[in-house]
């Protein structure tokens, strides 16, 4: 159980401790090289902090007392113009920032540097495409078996290989399309046999209905015909009568 007083002393001496302290060299060598780990992991912490929230380039250095190097340095892409800067060296790390405050700290002299930096990397960049362009062009005259005659053997060693590659590749690609179209139209000839099957038996369903009919209706047929040839004993035809007319009574 914590008494009151108690309670009071640690309070003060909580506000002890987070007081300002004189900034002045620490004599004793503990606490100094205690207090300088802990500002030193702080410090790493700001700056890296600072380099994520706000996309900032941040490079530290810090030398110990006894000559111990400890460095800082954001990964942090760059656009055009300062790749084309930097090219030679590393701009991921302590020295590319340092060559890039020596680049900024001289064009802010002599501001004509920028103008003359950017002419010269657009065209870096243009003849750098135009080289490709020809690659790709002499590339495509050699997959058709065009101007040959420029290859060493190596050359054309390495272009028969990849052409032997595309050309499996091409028809592994082709002997697949050829499987799945012809087990498409295995399941069509299946569903269209079905068909078949289902509208023959529809068929002969329909014709033994009609025969069914037929044998039904054919008894009533004969007796009215036969009914109606026959005659009635008491009746005489008009015309026999008729006919004798001339005789005397």
């Amino acid at each position: 159980m914590e008494f009151p007083n108690q309670a009071l002393e640690g309070s003060s001496q909580r506000k002890i401790g987070r007081g300002k302290i004189e900034i002045k060299r620490i004599e004793n060598t503990t606490n100094r090289q205690v207090t300088f780990c802990k500002r030193r992991n702080g410090l790493l912490k700001k700056a890296y902090e600072l380099s994520v929230l706000c996309d900032a380039e941040v490079a530290l250095i810090v030398f110990s007392s006894r000559g111990r190097l400890y460095e800082y340095s954001n990964n942090r892409k760059l656009g055009r113009d300062q790749q084309a800067q930097f090219r030679v060296t590393k701009i991921f790390s302590v020295r590319g920032t340092i060559n890039r405050y020596k680049k900024v700290s001289t064009e802010s002299s002599n501001p004509g540097s920028v103008a003359e930096v950017n002419a010269q990397f657009y065209q870096q960049e243009s003849s750098k495409l135009r080289r490709q362009i020809r690659e790709i062009q002499n590339l495509n005259r050699h997959i058709v078996g065009e101007a040959l005659s420029s290859m060493t053997f190596k050359e054309l060693k390495n272009l028969e290989g990849r052409l032997e590659k595309g050309i499996t590749r091409v028809r592994t690609k082709k002997n697949e399309m050829l499987l799945a179209e012809i087990e498409f139209m295995q399941k069509r000839e299946v569903e269209l046999q079905n068909e078949n099957n289902y509208l023959r038996a529809k068929i002969a369903e329909n014709e033994r209905a009609q025969q069914q009919q037929g044998t039904n209706l054919m008894p009533e047929t004969v007796y009215e015909s036969v009914s109606s040839q026959t005659y009635d004993r008491n009746y005489l035809p008009a015309n026999l009568l008729e006919s004798n007319h001339h005789y005397s009574r």
